[in-house]
């Protein structure tokens, strides 16, 4: 797994670097200190995941996002690192297309987690965190008004893309519904597809700015 760290902070970057260079399989390919540099840090290097800072001097986190994940194919996999969870630049980082969010506090451990985890595909998602900033940011929809992709999901995909709102792997989910985990994630699949969403942080952007899920 290749990463580039994403930072303002020298110290920052060093810590990041030292914790995943003691981990096997996972190498710091490049760093960058703004978000100018980090957009031209990633489309060189090419890296698996991007751990970005929000607020840099510049072009910001979020807009770095942006142009890194509008610009390359396959594009990386992009995890905020943020001093507070609770922060308009995290929420507009994920409508942008990030996979998750950590504080720059987690554990060293929860760091090689994050990045293992969306190395492979998986979103970050922490419910009850993503919950509070839809509720304090997202625009929301109405139930007069339901988003188009709605109407294409069925009965069963709903019910999904509520679980996959709490937080629930696709094993979680085939034994909620019952079913086996094949069938889960061929729902998780078609969920993300009629949704538009990249991964599974999208899909529940998706559901609670159009108001499919409400915070409440």
């Amino acid at each position: 797994m290749r990463v580039v760290l994403a930072d303002d902070e020298r110290m920052v970057r060093t810590a990041l670097r030292v914790i995943l260079a003691a981990e096997t399989g996972i190498t710091v390919v490049g760093e960058a200190a703004t978000g100018a540099e980090a957009v031209s840090v990633v489309r060189a290097l090419r890296p698996d995941v991007v751990l970005m800072d929000v607020r840099m001097p510049g072009i910001d986190g979020i807009r770095a996002t942006e142009l890194i994940l509008g610009s390359m194919a396959p594009p990386p996999r992009v995890v905020v690192v943020t001093t507070f969870e609770n922060d308009s630049y995290v929420y507009e980082a994920l409508r942008a297309g990030a996979s998750g969010f950590l504080l720059k506090r987690a554990a060293a451990e929860d760091l090689v987690q994050a990045v293992r985890l969306v190395a492979r595909s998986d979103s970050l998602l922490f419910p009850a965190a993503v919950r509070g900033l839809a509720a304090a940011y997202a625009p929301g929809g109405t139930a007069a008004a339901p988003p188009p992709w709605a109407a294409r999901l069925t009965g069963r995909e709903a019910d999904v893309l509520r679980l996959i709102a709490k937080g629930l792997t696709n094993a979680e989910i085939a034994g909620r519904l019952g079913v086996g985990p094949a069938t889960a994630k061929t729902h998780v699949a078609a969920v993300l597809a009629k949704t538009g969403a990249r991964d599974r942080t999208q899909a529940v952007i998706a559901a609670y700015e159009s108001g499919f899920i409400t915070p409440a």
